[in-house]
């Protein structure tokens, strides 16, 4: 891992490290854009033919009619799982479930104003598409974290897309009740999920993570189609003065070896601890040549010169997952996906088992959002009511503000309102005739 020092002769070029930091996450989906584009506009314009033989080159689907994976599939699936395995999904499902079930907004309703009431309704989306990759490590619990939190929502349509499911997947979609899965993955899967192709019908939503074809991808559909947040390679930085040093390293080789384009930094003040988790990233990634790579070309360690300074940059960082050492640290992480807490907080246990999803943003973009939740897969409709005190209340400030805009329209519709009705005529006595 490269040291960089924040004071010194190497102030300058720290400096120069942390504004590249920042602005990390665009150029790789930039090159890639091209030959997305090309695959995401086929997709569009050529329906399930073009995801067809997308599908053949990439995914290695030969038999078309395997494109959809049948409910007999993923029940052999899960009854070919061991119980120990069985059971750790459960396990996973329940916590991820139990979390989104209290991240769930509610319905409300107030009158704040007499005769006046304001609410706001929750309602699921209709439909949404479940990525989940399956190159290099197949990820059953990405699956659970996408999936999970639309049920807690409500939404009425699930669709997996997945290349080469792998069986503990395909058990886990089992265990939820997916219905809906294909056996589809990269650019050509998102664009199947935007647009429709003749067997998939279009989703409201897209989430889960992917490589850069995935990413771009998403880019490119996301005016035609909601997406969740551009994920790019995993990210981890640990901050910490007192941290043992292998619980330190452990982590940071965990999370590097998702990608050979993984970030894994270490910000301290402490020269001892740095020197120390520097060799043990070494020694716990010697045999793990995905981690050793990432490591060697995107592996940092910040010495700062301040605990302030080391605080503020790692706000400046805004990464993916953070460990720090106490409790009381979160007073000061204002940037972060997610946030683990003391050495007995092993970020990999928010990967499977916590119950805070692990699709979490990156490339900065924790400075405007969190991760995957329960929000993403509910609108938010406002209602507001009015009787006519509450209008007479109301209506002649709205119409001057109307007024003000210069929509004479606006300010007619609500003094249509305001003026008085005609007297009533009422019920009158008959004029002339006979006396009964």
């Amino acid at each position: 891992m490269k040291v960089v020092r924040t004071t010194g002769r190497g102030a300058a070029q720290a400096q120069e490290t942390l504004a590249a930091l920042e602005r990390r996450g665009g150029a790789a989906l930039d090159a890639v854009l091209p030959a997305v584009n090309k695959i995401v506009a086929g997709v569009r314009k050529g329906g399930d033919l073009t995801v067809l033989r997308h599908a053949a080159k990439f995914d290695g689907l030969i038999d078309a009619s395997a494109l959809r994976v049948t409910k007999e599939e993923m029940a052999a699936a899960w009854a070919a799982t061991s119980l120990e395995m069985q059971d750790a999904l459960r396990t996973a499902a329940e916590q991820i479930r139990g979390f989104a079930v209290e991240q769930l907004p509610a319905s409300w309703v107030a009158e704040d104003v007499p005769g006046l009431m304001t609410g706001q309704m929750v309602r699921p989306l209709g439909a949404v598409g479940c990525y989940v990759p399956s190159g290099r490590h197949p990820l059953p619990s990405t699956l659970l974290m996408t999936a999970i939190p639309a049920q807690v929502a409500g939404v009425e349509r699930i669709v997996v897309v997945s290349p080469k499911p792998a069986p503990e997947t395909l058990a886990a979609a089992h265990m939820l009740g997916i219905t809906e899965f294909y056996r589809l993955g990269g650019a050509h899967a998102i664009a199947a999920l935007a647009y429709g192709t003749g067997t998939i019908e279009r989703v409201d939503k897209i989430v889960g993570p992917g490589n850069l074809y995935v990413t771009a991808a998403k880019r490119l559909v996301a005016f035609d189609c909601a997406i969740d947040m551009l994920a790019g390679p995993t990210e981890i930085v640990v901050t910490s003065e007192r941290g043992r040093a292998e619980d330190i390293a452990a982590d940071l080789v965990a999370q590097a070896e998702h990608d050979p384009e993984a970030l894994a930094i270490f910000i301290t003040t402490n020269a001892e601890l740095a020197n120390a988790v520097g060799v043990e990233t070494k020694r716990l990634s010697a045999k793990n040549p995905v981690a050793k790579v990432s490591l060697s070309n995107n592996g940092l360690v910040i010495l700062a010169g301040s605990v302030e300074e080391a605080r503020e940059l790692t706000n400046r960082i805004a990464p993916e997952h953070l460990t720090v050492d106490e409790l009381s640290d979160l007073d000061w992480v204002r940037n972060a996906g997610s946030v683990f807490i003391g050495r007995w907080s092993p970020q990999p246990m928010g990967d499977y088992i916590s119950g805070p999803n692990h699709t979490l943003p990156t490339g900065g973009t924790a400075r405007v959002r969190g991760g995957l939740s329960v929000n993403d897969f509910v609108k938010l409709i406002t209602v507001q009511k009015y009787d006519r005190q509450a209008l007479g209340v109301l209506g002649p400030q709205a119409a001057l503000l109307a007024d003000a805009e210069g929509l004479d329209g606006h300010a007619a519709a609500i003094r249509a309102r305001l003026k008085k009705p005609a007297a009533s005529r009422g019920n009158t006595k008959a004029r002339g005739g006979r006396a009964g």
